[in-house]
């Protein structure tokens, strides 16, 4: 499946924690007409939203079709950089390459391989490319890897120790050639990670097999933010109880156990085609200084932001409407990628 002797962890590099200082965010142009149908112009502004309060802390560089440049241009008031690129769709954190950091001050990236959210999209052959493109662009040095990895299946803390789902990286519609011990061989010497916690499930109705993006994720090293529900009727209330137990019982990657930090979850809409809308306050981007986190219309909007202040107290913490996000399957996280501080690594 991979060879060690030509990986990131062997040349030094590692993933570095999402809150570390960030080169920039990139993002792509909302496209996927059979996604958003008549919503699209609602998509395009939400995108414009975070992409402008991102800009506030960051630069920002966006990825759009060639004949939508000016759009984006325009929508997101020249604050940000446009660039030309020919994609399918417009959820960056899946597509886009895993940055890396030597601790040095070089930059690299991993470009997985990308199967279009387990065959569900089509076409996906250009988005399948756009990691390897993007660190072409940057005149980056690029790993590239037979695992089917989407960016929102993992989460690390930068000290050795990564969060995932059964559901997503274990799933026979991504990795059905590779058992538990080889994806988890390909996570640690493509991201330098030491210790990997599975969690079971993402929440119901989420397209992506349960991205762990929206349930779990890392607030500094040993301290990690879980979504939780309060109805024991609700289908989330089990699979969030069962992530609870496991990151209990487990160990970061110095042996620590983990300080838990409940975060409640929204209310979750009905979705016109079926189900119900993936909605979390995790999904959210670490700027340099900052926080861009949903917002829903929900009572728990409040608590939820100041839960994310106490855990960021260095960081300014900024709401954005994202129900409009969460009709075409995503969150602020799923719609950005950082690129970490540092030279890029020819």
């Amino acid at each position: 499946m991979i060879d060690p002797l030509k990986t990131p962890a062997l040349d030094g590099f590692y993933m570095p924690a999402e809150a570390a200082p960030h080169e920039g965010c990139w993002m792509a142009w909302p496209c996927r007409g059979a996604l958003w149908g008549e919503r699209m112009l609602h998509a395009q502004v939400a995108y414009a939203a975070v992409a402008k309060a991102i800009a506030a802390f960051e630069p920002v560089t966006i990825l759009a079709r060639p004949e939508a440049v000016a759009e984006a241009t325009f929508a997101c008031a020249r604050k940000v950089r446009v660039l030309p690129e020919e994609i399918d769709d417009s959820w960056l954190r899946d597509t886009g390459p895993s940055f890396l950091s030597d601790g040095d001050g070089r930059v690299a990236g991993v470009h997985w391989t990308f199967n279009g959210w387990g065959g569900r999209y089509r076409p996906h052959e250009a988005d399948a490319q756009v990691g390897a493109e993007m660190l072409r662009r940057l005149g980056m040095r690029c790993y590239s890897s037979q695992l089917v990895l989407e960016g929102g299946a993992i989460h690390v803390d930068g000290h050795g120790t990564l969060l995932t789902t059964e559901q997503c990286l274990l799933n026979q519609n991504r990795n059905p050639m590779f058992d538990r011990k080889e994806v988890e061989h390909a996570l640690v010497f493509h991201l330098g990670v030491r210790k990997i916690v599975w969690l079971g499930e993402g929440l119901t109705d989420d397209e992506t097999d349960g991205h762990v993006d929206n349930v779990a994720c890392f607030a500094g090293p040993g301290r990690v933010l879980l979504a939780t529900c309060a109805d024991p009727a609700d289908p989330d209330f089990a699979v969030l109880e069962d992530n609870r137990a496991r990151l209990m019982a487990a160990r970061d990657a110095q042996g620590r156990p983990f300080e838990i930090i409940d975060v409640p979850m929204p209310a979750r809409p009905p979705h016109p085609n079926g189900g119900r809308m993936v909605a979390s306050y995790l999904n959210f981007y670490l700027a340099n200084g900052g926080v861009i986190a949903p917002s829903f219309d929900d009572p728990n909007d409040g608590p939820a932001a100041e839960i994310l202040q106490r855990a960021f107290p260095d960081r300014r913490v900024v709401q954005v409407p994202a129900g409009d996000l969460i009709y075409g399957g995503g969150g602020i996280h799923c719609i950005t990628q950082q690129q970490p501080a540092g030279s890029p690594l020819p």
